[in-house]
């Protein structure tokens, strides 16, 4: 009998090792692409994932205060950026499984899980390219030690698909946006043409996986007859630790369907 894809996303997050994770992961998504092309969806089913997901031994997570600063002008400096991006990806890729496998008890369109399998192959994808980038600058993913907090809004959301659309895609992946042009324009004046190339399908893809949250969030409002800007106030306000900082690439989040009035009110300021 086929696997579920709750089975396969729990299979996926309790898989340890970033590239056999990810590896995985674009297998499980192919698989669900190519039966929906043929007309026989997988079936969802049901599956208990982790609260949270296996990980190799390196690298060593440290609370946040504790990660080494360094700056971004030194080749120490970079190689330490494209070590974070690849951490974010990898813990990416298991927040889009997570959404998945979690709220399996709240029925959803067939549309849903197209999208976070859509984005969860799309994060697999990018953590092999910087991990790729990575490796051609002598370095690997694990040679440093990196944020513990990452999966804390997965902890924080488990209970709550609305709160986790608001928090993942919303807040989180919409930061994102914010600061990825930044991070190109530090490697192309390095010339490190490779980093450029892959922030550059980071960045473009991105904005799908925003969309992606902004679009189920605002369908669950509209099935609810709830006002979406007054409960993502509401959700990012109860789960979100901190104030959403500026500036923002305000036209990339309109692109992704987030309205300004959406997150200004939630800077403090």
């Amino acid at each position: 009998m086929a696997q579920s894809l709750a089975e396969m996303a729990v299979e996926v997050l309790t898989t340890a090792d970033g590239r056999a994770k990810t590896a995985l992961g674009r297998r499980h998504a192919a698989a669900w692409f190519s039966a929906r092309a043929a007309g026989r969806s997988l079936p969802i089913g049901h599956a208990n994932p982790p609260d949270r997901p296996a990980r190799p031994d390196r690298p060593e997570l440290l609370a946040p205060r504790d990660v080494p600063r360094r700056r971004p002008g030194t080749e120490a400096g970079r190689l330490a950026l494209l070590h974070a991006v690849a951490h974010i990806e990898l813990n990416a890729v298991d927040l889009h499984w997570d959404i998945i496998a979690r709220f399996t008890g709240q029925p959803m369109p067939p549309g849903f899980y197209d999208d976070w399998v859509k984005a969860a192959d799309e994060e697999a994808k990018h953590f092999n390219l910087i991990c790729d980038c990575l490796e051609a600058l002598g370095s690997h993913y694990g040679a440093l030690p990196a944020h513990a907090g990452m999966w804390r809004a997965a902890e924080d959301t488990a209970g709550d698909l609305m709160a986790r659309l608001a928090v993942v895609p919303m807040v989180l992946e919409a930061r994102g946006l914010d600061v990825t042009p930044g991070m190109i324009e530090i490697f192309r004046k390095a010339g490190v043409t490779g980093a450029v190339a892959a922030l550059e399908v980071i960045y473009a893809e991105e904005v799908g996986h925003v969309a992606y949250g902004s679009k189920w969030f605002n369908w669950l409002c509209g099935r609810d007859g709830l006002d979406p800007k007054e409960v993502f106030h509401d959700l990012v306000r109860r789960h979100f630790h901190g104030v959403l900082k500026p500036p923002f690439n305000e036209e990339k989040r309109a692109e992704a369907g987030l309205p300004p009035d959406f997150y200004w009110p939630l800077t403090g300021e």
